[in-house]
């Protein structure tokens, strides 16, 4: 006698969200694509983050590394006042809002899409007009200053380093300049010897500085986050050291 055929015991999946686990996809076809670009699509696909970003509406997956920031310092809530500077696409300063920031003022070579009730410029952040244009959209000194800008590199090593620091130092003379007594500083550097030189710069300014990486950080990258709390005015104020 035949034995009539058994069940499937195990279906086949049907579906799934963005954050579900599933085999890393490969893109099919790299045509007009270099191998560098192929590769840094493929790491976006399969990347984690940047697929919890698309399920819950973040522009980027840097939304992440602040969220970890401030899930440790606290420095984002109601009433105060925040200028972010290298906004583009707009993953911080939606993290910002999100955690109850009516206050915002941001800036990026890049077009970004409005996100009321932040104002945001496009323009260089270099440029000596900048500062104080952000500063009347924001209607008074800032209690936080964040940045996440990185320059456009050219490929040479080091150019693009003398740019990194660069801009770091520009970020960092700018936040020193305008920050409230108290207020906090959170920038994105890269390791190397130039991290401590910053340390040690900004622990002159602030009563905390600590080097964070927070876990949306890819492993493979050098990059890192400066975090300075406790801003205790500028030395130069006429009441300094009294």
């Amino acid at each position: 006698m035949t034995e009539p055929p058994r069940k499937r015991m195990v279906r086949l999946p049907t579906g799934g969200s963005d954050e579900g686990r599933a085999k890393p996809a490969r893109l099919k076809t790299a045509k007009q694509r270099t191998p560098s670009s192929q590769a840094w699509l493929e790491r976006q696909i399969n990347d984690p983050f940047a697929a919890k970003a698309r399920a819950h509406g973040y522009r980027s997956r840097a939304a992440y590394k602040l969220i970890e920031i401030d899930d440790k310092f606290h420095f984002l809530k109601p009433g105060v006042r925040v200028i972010d500077l290298g906004v583009a696409p707009g993953g911080w300063t939606q993290v910002a809002i999100e955690r109850g920031v009516t206050h915002i003022a941001a800036v990026d070579l890049l077009p970004v899409d409005p996100m009321p009730p932040a104002h945001i410029l496009q323009m260089d952040f270099t440029d000596p007009e900048c500062g104080p244009m952000l500063i009347d959209l924001l209607g008074g000194p800032p209690d936080l200053v964040l940045s996440d800008m990185a320059p456009n590199t050219v490929g040479h090593r080091q150019t693009d380093h003398l740019r990194i620091v660069g801009l770091i130092e520009v970020a960092t003379a700018f936040a020193i300049s305008v920050l409230k007594p108290g207020g906090a500083f959170a920038i994105k550097a890269f390791q190397g010897g130039e991290v401590g030189d910053l340390i040690q710069k900004l622990r002159l300014d602030f009563a905390s500085v600590k080097n964070v990486k927070p876990k949306a950080s890819r492993a493979d990258s050098s990059e890192t986050y400066i975090v300075a709390t406790g801003f205790k005015g500028r030395r130069d104020a006429p009441d300094a050291g009294a």
